[in-house]
């Protein structure tokens, strides 16, 4: 080991080694929110090693190549060359400074968290756990999780006896929840103009914590506790959750009134003060909106406590799909048709426009819904040229291409991503049912919103 190693590393020395961009920083999880934090580091001249069991990823990274459509092979390829690797060799922990868990937070069938994946890691870690280093997790997760599950771990399976730092001892590792603030496809604001939420089971952990961040975000955030900072993820994610079911509700209502929501939700967006727009879709994506409020209502009954609007919420969100499916068979019904047996093509089946990333999408849940019902369906999007197995679906679909629009007996429009051009879709389809207000402007029969 260096001078610096874990082993004789003190609270001042890792501060003035992140100061001075000499910590090692180690990123478990290389997906939509780890490869851009690693970069981010490797930007500021830190030696980052990412950490992955999918091993596709790991020889990715090593032969400078990109898995993910934003990020490109160049950047990857610049960050290898101020020393950015990759591998699935956990034993390496023992040489990092920090080590930060960006790995995913899903829900199993019941709908009840799965920390399968921070538990799994956390175990990983622990055999290599040094006196000093920093810890942090970003995954989403229900407050507490930081102290109550992933703490106990570390202390339990260390080999040193180590001690997650709440007194003075330099024989302590440091704890630290930060949660990600990831937006996929946001072009408007930089990464490290979003400000850092962190919570360190100590003060001393916060501010370590703080310094990290501090070196590639413009602001931080301190808070009393890993708890608060893992409720403040789930805050803002259930704030758009809740909302979206509201005007997903009010879409509903507006369609039997004959009432155009999205002129109302354009209308009412001119108020300067007191409103947020938020938009109706197909249901919701994503790895935080459909995830999160489960977590915390989960949660809760530990405290004998129901969060009642919050599940209202997601049960709104979830109903969305059915609703396409209603919408669908509602509009082949208008032209003499039968779900059953009618051809079907998707468009867009990311979970929201212009980005790669199918996690919990509804074009998923609207597929198998159709499917279901006896309907032939296709699908196109410029991001995904096969949709296989995952989690929750196993569709094994190969893209089909756009031409002989006219063949199908419906397009759905689910994701909007721009490089459709919607008047020469419209002009050429029997039918199309628009989930996503992309046909605005268009003044067809063809067209059923919904």
């Amino acid at each position: 080991m260096t001078d610096h190693s874990a082993g004789n590393r003190s609270v001042d020395q890792l501060k003035n080694l992140i100061q001075q961009r000499k910590a090692r920083v180690g990123i478990i999880g290389l997906g939509y929110v780890g490869l851009p934090l690693a970069l981010l580091f490797s930007d500021q001249k830190f030696a980052v090693t990412g950490f992955d069991i999918d091993q596709r990823k790991v020889d990715t990274i090593a032969q400078g190549g990109s898995y993910i459509y934003r990020i490109n092979a160049d950047e990857i390829k610049s960050a290898k060359a101020k020393g950015f690797s990759a591998t699935s060799d956990y034993s390496q922990i023992v040489d990092m400074d920090a080590v930060i868990i960006c790995v995913p937070t899903p829900l199993n069938q019941y709908h009840e968290p799965d920390l399968s994946f921070i538990t799994d890691t956390t175990h990983a870690i622990a055999p290599h756990l040094q006196p000093g280093q920093l810890v942090i997790l970003e995954s989403t997760t229900y407050p507490g999780t930081t102290e109550e599950v992933m703490v106990p771990i570390l202390e339990k399976e260390n080999k040193s006896g180590l001690k997650a730092a709440r007194g003075s001892s330099e024989k302590d590792f440091f704890v630290a929840f930060s949660p990600e603030r990831e937006d996929p496809g946001n072009t408007t604001v930089a990464r490290r103009d979003i400000p850092k939420v962190v919570g360190g089971v100590n003060p001393r952990a916060s501010d370590l914590a703080g310094a990290l961040y501090g070196s590639i975000f413009h602001r931080t955030i301190p808070v009393s506790s890993p708890a608060a900072a893992e409720m403040t993820k789930l805050l803002e994610n259930i704030y758009r959750c809740v909302n979206i079911a509201l005007v997903n509700e009010l879409k509903l209502l507006c369609l039997r009134m004959g009432i155009d929501i999205w002129e109302v939700i354009e209308a009412a967006s001119t108020k300067p003060f007191g409103f947020h727009p938020f938009y109706p879709g197909p249901g919701l994506g994503g790895h935080c909106i459909p995830v999160d409020p489960f977590y915390l209502s989960w949660k809760a009954k530990e405290w004998d406590f129901r969060t009642r609007f919050i599940e209202l919420a997601g049960e709104i969100n979830t109903n969305m799909p059915y609703h396409v499916l209603a919408s669908v068979g509602g509009a082949l019904n208008g032209h003499k048709k039968s779900l059953n047996g009618a051809r079907i093509l998707i468009l867009g089946v990311a979970y929201k426009r212009d980005i790669d990333d199918l996690r919990e999408s509804p074009a998923l849940t609207i597929i198998e819904l159709l499917q279901k019902e006896g309907a032939q369906v296709g699908y196109h999007d410029p991001y995904f040229p096969f949709i296989g197995k995952g989690r929750k679906y196993d569709l094994q679909m190969k893209r089909t291409e756009l031409d002989h629009l006219g063949l199908y007996d419906c397009i759905v429009i689910v994701t909007d991503h721009s490089d459709y051009d919607y008047r020469k879709i419209v002009s050429e389809a029997q039918l199309v049912v628009d989930t996503r207000n992309a046909t605005k402007g268009i003044d067809s029969p063809k067209v059923v919103r919904c």
